[in-house]
């Protein structure tokens, strides 16, 4: 298994995702400003080692709830779609804030199904996001969630980034969530779950194992990594659940550590 996680040392390309409840304070909702700082100062650091980042991140519709005064997050499509219109802008204000600090450009991507279902669109998408990383600019991806359908979103950040992976053939995925990574059970109400540290192989009695969102900010549960795994897997790339409540397992996972759950399928 050990040797598998020094594999990582070599990854060139890597995608993180960051979920909603990693980038905002649980009490309030609001951006958990110094937990970006250090996220945008690790992400910085790891393209200044020479390897090429992406960075997929939620947080618009939460965003934008919190500055319109929300309490809850909107069930209503079109209320989300004006939440996400308001917060992505406000979002990507303060990433290229912070990274600008750093001396670090960056780039909005947004994307819907569409863009990777139609060809044209994708061959598009695939030589944006080459150009950018020749660049040496982190794009930042999220939906576009202002325009997104019914039958063209992805639903879940987990899938959109597993997506990125396959679009720009990356080497690796982390995930991170509010969880450590994949328990036989819910963690959260089994407290006799046990810790899956590495997984080789989805077959069925691991997917039954996954259980849906267990937060009312974010969308994606357990079933949406799994999935994101499988997509991975299927472009070559290995994949890291981990929790992201200390922003610097970034740097430890990809030194390496034994952190999370190493997915790492088919080969």
């Amino acid at each position: 298994m050990n040797k598998y996680r020094e594999l990582i040392k070599d990854k060139k390309r890597i995608v993180i995702k960051i979920g909603t409840t990693t980038i905002t304070h649980n009490n309030t909702g609001e951006l958990d400003l110094m937990k970006l700082e250090k996220l945008i100062r690790i992400l910085t650091n790891i393209r200044n080692q020479g390897k090429e980042v992406v960075l997929v991140s939620s947080g618009a519709i939460a965003v934008g709830r919190q500055a319109i005064g929300l309490q809850e997050r909107p069930k209503e499509r079109s209320v989300k779609q004006a939440c996400a219109a308001i917060g992505q802008s406000r979002l990507m204000m303060v990433y290229q804030k912070l990274f600008s600090e750093y001396n670090q450009m960056t780039a909005q991507v947004l994307m819907t199904k569409y863009t990777i279902e139609n060809e044209t669109s994708r061959q598009n998408a695939h030589a944006t996001f080459m150009e950018l990383l020749n660049m040496g600019v982190i794009p930042i991806v999220n939906e576009n969630d202002t325009v997104a359908t019914d039958e063209l979103d992805f639903g879940d950040n987990d899938t959109l980034s597993a997506l990125v992976v396959q679009l720009i053939q990356a080497d690796l995925l982390i995930l991170l969530s509010d969880i450590d990574g994949l328990y036989s059970d819910d963690p959260h109400n089994n407290p006799d779950a046990k810790f899956i540290s590495y997984v080789d192989k989805l077959d069925d009695k691991l997917l039954s194992m996954a259980k849906g969102p267990s937060s009312g900010a974010g969308t994606g549960g357990m079933e949406s990594k799994l999935s994101a795994a499988t997509i991975s897997a299927e472009a070559g790339a290995d994949m890291i659940i981990a929790n992201g409540e200390d922003i610097f397992v970034i740097e430890r996972l990809i030194a390496g550590e034994e952190i999370g759950t190493y997915f790492h399928i088919g080969r």
